[in-house]
């Protein structure tokens, strides 16, 4: 561990942390009842493997949900290149593992993060003795920080966003963070926003490299039965608007009436965000959850993990939660699938990846006329020029997965 004396603060946070075990079991137990937790894998979350560690070398990738680990793909699969480890990737959430598990990169395993109490870390870490631990974007647990570096564990800090309101957080327990940067190897930025703020909570030295995201080999689905969908929808002109909000399917049912004006078989596809919570759609409609497929004017994917689907079938998306104050998802992964990109103004998680798709092929809408128009434009020039820019993106994360991988023990 570095000789930086630990605050006062991490102190008492890690003595804190000794009485999650009184508590932890009935917590789980309650949120396994609402579907919250994985019915039978909740135990991982006390520190307990459900799956034996793979012989060799192990490197350890923390992502905290769907997201932040679905964009781990693309490292590890540049990592996988360049050396024989095995990778474990680990999550909070149980829709990021399913989604992961959906497209899991090679020599890749899963497991939930366990609570930040000293025993089940110290279960953790002596089952998976990890060679090295990447910590991505925002998610770092002080516990494991300093467990890691007790045991002489490389770690790093990966991909880090941080934009103001997070940073005041943050800036509230300023040495406590000084110090769990400190123990990092390396750190690495998306922007230089978030570089400035890492620096002013004391990390030393911060490059930026960009987001993770636009490196993340495409998300995958049934190809046998996307075939299928394709001849029942075949000649019909197929939007979507996805992972969808209330304001983003209201914009996108208002634009869709207009361009059944002049394109009566048009469909668009919604893919809710919270697949179970109700939509009111005044449209003929029919729901895949119900077993039924793309006949109608609109297509609801009220399914979870359908965005391979979606995207393939798609040639243009309006990307969800760029109308409220979600601000923004992911962009990229419908680039990847070559799907021309709308969105709205809202765009805050991801500032610096609309700036530069908004220069290559992405559009600005912020109403159903300005939908309609973009959707009569030439869509595949759009998707061509942002899957251009995806490309270019992906050598930072291959440079990335180079220094990395050269912190892994000599025998990898």
């Amino acid at each position: 561990m570095t000789a930086t004396k630990m605050p006062l603060s991490l102190r008492a946070y890690l003595g804190a942390t000794r009485i999650v075990p009184l508590i932890a079991t009935r917590h789980l137990k309650r949120r396994v009842a609402r579907g919250k937790e994985h019915p039978t894998r909740w135990t991982e979350k006390r520190g307990e493997p459900s799956i034996a560690r793979p012989r060799g070398t192990l490197i350890w990738l923390h992502a905290v949900g769907l997201g932040e680990v679905l964009s781990l793909r693309g490292l590890i699969t540049e990592m996988a290149q360049n050396c024989d480890a095995h990778f474990l990737v680990t999550s909070s959430t149980r829709a990021g593992a399913q989604a992961f598990a959906d497209n899991a990169p090679p020599r890749t395993i899963h497991q939930f993060l366990p609570l930040d109490a000293p025993t089940y870390r110290r279960r953790f870490l002596d089952h998976w003795q990890p060679d090295l631990c990447i910590w991505a974007e925002q998610d770092i647990w002080p516990g494991f920080v300093v467990d890691l570096a007790q045991r002489g564990i490389p770690q790093c800090l990966i991909a880090a966003r941080m934009d103001a309101k997070s940073y005041a957080k943050h800036a509230r327990s300023q040495q406590t963070f000084a110090f769990i940067y400190d123990q990092m190897r390396m750190i690495t930025a998306q922007d230089a926003q978030t570089a400035d703020h890492l620096a002013k909570l004391g990390a030393k030295t911060v490059t930026v490299t960009g987001s993770l995201k636009s490196s993340a080999p495409p998300l995958q689905c049934d190809t046998a039965e996307f075939e299928q969908l394709r001849e029942i929808t075949a000649g019909r002109f197929i939007w979507a608007t996805a992972p969808a909000h209330p304001a983003d399917v209201a914009l996108a049912l208002a634009a869709h009436t207009d361009l059944m004006q002049t394109r009566p078989d048009a469909l668009l596809i919604i893919a809710p965000r919270f697949p179970n919570e109700p939509i009111d759609i005044a449209l003929p409609h029919t729901n895949r959850a119900a077993g039924e497929g793309p006949t109608s004017a609109v297509w609801v994917m009220d399914t979870f993990g359908e965005l391979g689907l979606v995207y393939r079938f798609a040639q243009a998306a309006l990307i969800g939660g760029t109308h409220d104050d979600t601000e923004g998802h992911n962009p990229w992964e419908a680039v990847a699938l070559d799907t021309a990109i709308l969105h709205g103004p809202r765009t805050a998680n991801f500032a610096s990846d609309f700036n530069a798709l908004d220069e290559n092929g992405a559009i600005d809408v912020r109403s159903a006329r300005e939908i309609v128009d973009a959707l009569n434009s030439d869509l595949p020039a759009l998707a061509a020029a942002s899957n251009d820019l995806r490309k270019t993106l992906a050598d930072a994360t291959k440079t990335l997965a180079d220094t990395l991988t050269e912190m892994v023990p000599d025998h990898v």
